[in-house]
């Protein structure tokens, strides 16, 4: 059994308290594009019309500010190159300064979102100062050391990041089965805090006739899309194999992939026949969403994978590894296929069996979107207030 697990939330939401101060700490922010970022800038547009908030983050590639947000006090950090990720940036060791900053504005609670030395400086000053600090596990770390030839590394990480989460007071994952595995790994105080999807955004109204023929692309012929920062942890190869072995039983069959990334340029070079559009947001990408027909996602290394969620509400059949987003809204030939984790075969004979059954792959995505529309945001971020108010309680009695 988790230590804490999806606590129950009051029928009608959380018990009215005191307007709360709470520190949000983060070395990603729009207009960065990733699923956290994302994710970050909704929770804190929402917690901003409830609490106040103090957001301490990272100056990033030159904008100091990032997306404001009206009502909420932003603290700029210094930043430097992520390795590896040059176009992203992470924190600098900051107790002393935060300690300073919240010795003369102390908040109630400080969130810390991420793991890099930005939030291991808040994790520190916030205990040195008694002040309760809950955490976030958004990024499997850990994982990625394989990819990027420090497989040696992956223990030292792991350790890194359970010394981290344990010295806080609660460590929000986004899947149940993500928490039984840092459970098992030794991590303690952990619960769940679901995502949600903005269902009006990622719609399959948005469907545009000349976004495809534009791919070169006819009514009838089916679109794969995958939507993903294009590095070696997303498995961008097998997405790519699976294509082909569609483009092989449906000729007409054409490929799109949204992102950026380290990678982009040579796969780009090395696969011609595959639209490459570059980055996306909003509605713009809802509309790339809605165009295709298939979402392929083969990657193994999420704690989420907000994209899967987008792609269901677009109205796409999904493809997937029965791990993270897929295995909480995916039933297997339902809704989507989320084929067996790691079964590559498997996966590529998913997306070729959907790019030849068209009426199969529509069904599977009008089902999706049904599945999507029941994903509510503000339940969940109920549910998160819930859990700040309950641990700013614990430290007052």
């Amino acid at each position: 059994m988790l230590q804490r697990h999806e606590t129950d939330v009051p029928a009608n939401g959380p018990v009215p308290g005191r307007r709360l101060k709470i520190a949000v700490v983060t070395e990603t922010w729009p207009p960065e594009v990733n699923g956290v970022a994302m994710t970050i800038h909704r929770m804190v547009e929402w917690l901003s019309q409830r609490h106040e908030v103090m957001l301490i983050r990272v100056r990033q590639r030159g904008t100091q500010m990032g997306k404001p947000i009206p009502g909420v006090s932003i603290r700029v950090m210094p930043g430097i190159p992520l390795p590896r990720y040059h176009e992203l940036r992470m924190g600098i060791p900051s107790t002393g300064a935060l300690k300073k900053l919240w010795e003369q504005e102390p908040p109630d609670l400080a969130h810390v979102i991420t793991e890099g030395p930005l939030g291991w400086s808040a994790i520190r000053a916030a205990n040195g100062l008694g002040i309760p600090v809950i955490s976030d596990f958004h990024t499997n770390f850990h994982q990625y050391t394989a990819h990027y030839g420090m497989g040696l590394f992956k223990p030292i990480a792991l350790r890194y990041l359970r010394n981290l989460h344990n010295r806080t007071r609660l460590t929000l994952v986004p899947t149940r089965s993500l928490a039984e595995d840092l459970q098992g790994a030794g991590f303690r105080g952990l619960d769940v805090l679901a995502r949600g999807i903005d269902t009006q955004l990622f719609n399959p109204n948005r469907r545009q006739d000349a976004l495809r023929a534009h791919w070169g692309a006819g009514p009838d012929d089916p679109v794969l899309l995958m939507v993903s920062r294009i590095a070696p942890e997303k498995n961008l190869p097998l997405a790519l194999e699976a294509y082909e072995r569609a483009r092989e039983q449906v000729p007409g069959a054409r490929m799109v992939v949204v992102g950026d990334g380290p990678a982009k340029a040579a796969f780009a070079r090395r696969h011609p026949e595959v639209h490459f559009a570059g980055m996306h947001t909003g509605e713009r990408l809802a509309e790339h969403y809605a165009s295709a027909d298939l979402f392929v996602f083969p990657s193994l290394s999420e704690t989420f994978g907000n994209v899967t969620l987008e792609a269901m509400a677009s109205g796409l059949a999904v493809v997937a590894f029965d791990y993270a987003a897929a295995r909480e809204h995916i039933v297997d030939g339902q809704n989507g296929r989320a084929v067996p984790t790691a079964d590559s075969a498997a996966f590529v004979d998913a997306v070729a069996q959907l790019a030849r059954d068209r009426v199969q792959a529509k069904r599977l995505g009008n089902a999706a979107r049904e599945t999507a529309l029941t994903v509510d945001w503000n339940r969940i971020f109920d549910r998160y207030e819930f859990f700040l108010e309950q641990c700013v309680e614990a430290t007052d009695g």
